[in-house]
Order: structure tokens, then sequence, then C-alpha cells
């Protein structure tokens, strides 16, 4: 990595520019072509530097007040197949698997966002039918405290 990798991993580690260019964007602030820029990242991606690019969706601007995180208990060898089955669908944006804890069966985690707690619960519902997991419960958010990416490289 050289200063101007470091300088684009600055400036995406942050909100990404909302314009029809926003790579051209970057460009312009680091002094290099918009190819060079979408060159970089594409090798920084390739070599593991960046594992992975992507965007936050920020649901309560986007009109999607209620969140909640589904908890599944799934058999153990059934994880990763239901796990798969889950992430497929839309209206989930995180899906991890986890250890059970000895007070605590659940094993899978979804977390979904809707306009308010029934299309959540709704949701659930479908996510329930179409994998036969019917052991689950619902932890809806009640107050966010803090939501940030990482920062890797800060003045």
């Amino acid at each position: 990595m050289d200063k101007i990798d470091i300088e684009i991993i600055k400036i995406i580690q942050e909100s990404i520019p909302v314009t029809l260019s926003p790579f051209g964007e970057i460009a312009k602030q680091v002094g290099i072509s918009e190819d060079e820029v979408i060159d970089r990242i594409n090798e920084m991606l390739k070599q593991g530097v960046i594992r992975r690019f992507g965007a936050i969706l920020r649901h309560q601007k986007a009109g999607l007040t209620a969140n909640g995180m589904i908890v599944w208990n799934v058999p153990d060898e059934q994880a990763e197949e239901i796990g798969n089955i889950f992430a497929r669908f839309r209206e989930v944006s995180h899906c991890y698997e986890r250890p059970r804890q000895k007070h605590w069966h659940y094993n899978l985690f979804t977390m979904v966002h809707g306009k308010n707690k029934e299309e959540c619960k709704n949701i659930a519902k479908k996510l329930s039918k179409v994998s036969g997991i019917k052991d689950y419960d619902i932890l809806f958010s009640s107050k966010e405290f803090k939501k940030s990416s990482m920062k890797y490289f800060v003045e």
C-alpha cells in the first residue's frame, strides 16, 4: 500500500459521496483518475486489504423505523443450510450463527427491518414457514446508542 491507497481508504471508510460518480469524486480528492481509484479498490479487495465493500442503509431515514433481531433455535446440523436460506431474503440484513449458551438455546440470528413491528413479525412468520423452524423469538430495538463503522486511518 502506498500513500494514495491510504488516502482512498480514509475516504471510503466514511460516507461515500452521494453522486452519480462517487468514484470520480474520490479521484478528484486524491488526484488520480476514476478508473485508477476503482482499480486500486479492486486490488485491495483481491489482496484482502479490504475484506468487504458495502453500503449501509440508514433504515430509519428510509422509513423503516422498526427493527428486530429474530433469534432461532435451529438444529445444529441444519444451521448452515437454514442460515443460507435466510440470507437469501432481501428483508434480512444480517444473518449469523452463534454458539448456544447455558441459558440461551438460540443459535441463529437474523436482523430484519420494517415500517413497524407488525411488518417485522410477518417477515419472521414468512422465514419460519419457508424454513420449517418454529422455535424463534423477536427482540425489538428500543433505543440506538451507537452505530458506526470501523475507522482504520484517522487524523
